[in-house]
């Protein structure tokens, strides 16, 4: 038997997961709070009661999982670009849905790219590790918004994988991202 802490905390997850899909298909300003509550299967009342109002759920909605980067820069951007070029999460698709058009969701992005850009820039030992940090991470952010949203031909063809092999030519092809030319 489950506790009602429990019982509150998956119905809490249940609504979280249904706006990111409902921020994700609508964006903010066309998902309401009857639509996130009808995905969920639940009242109205208890998004509001859970999370206050649709712009505090779109803010948790929206913000990005930060995994670690550890020495294997060019593994870890493999794996970046696998998920990215691939069927975006939820709250991926929300957050680059809206990141124009809210300045909330533009600050999330931005706060997350300058935080990706800077564990990627702490791991090289070159005078330019953050710009070249910053245009690996902008360059990835590029091809998702080209492949997801743009649907750019000749890149939502593509296979994922012929993509990452492209791409590869701009990532670092050792532990250090200095190696990126």
């Amino acid at each position: 038997m489950t506790s009602r802490d429990e019982r509150r905390a998956a119905t809490a997850e249940r609504i979280l997961s249904a706006a990111r899909q409902e921020f994700g298909d609508r964006g903010p300003d066309g998902a309401t709070i009857r639509a996130i509550a009808q995905r969920a299967g639940v009242d109205p009342s208890l998004v509001m009661q859970h999370f206050g109002n649709k712009q505090s759920l779109f803010a948790l909605a929206v913000t990005p999982v930060a995994d670690l980067v550890d020495d294997d820069v060019p593994g870890h951007l493999a794996e970046v670009l696998d998920v990215r070029l691939r069927e975006l999460p939820p709250a991926t698709r929300a957050l680059l849905r809206s990141m124009l058009t809210s300045a909330d969701a533009a600050r999330t992005m931005s706060a997350h790219l300058a935080d990706r850009a800077g564990r990627l820039a702490d791991t090289a030992a070159s005078d330019d590790a953050e710009l070249r940090a910053a245009v690996l991470v902008s360059s990835i952010l590029g091809v998702t918004i080209a492949r997801h949203f743009l649907e750019v031909p000749g890149l939502t063809a593509a296979d994922p994988d012929d993509v990452a092999r492209v791409l590869s030519a701009i990532l670092p092809t050792s532990g250090n991202p200095d190696a990126a030319t």
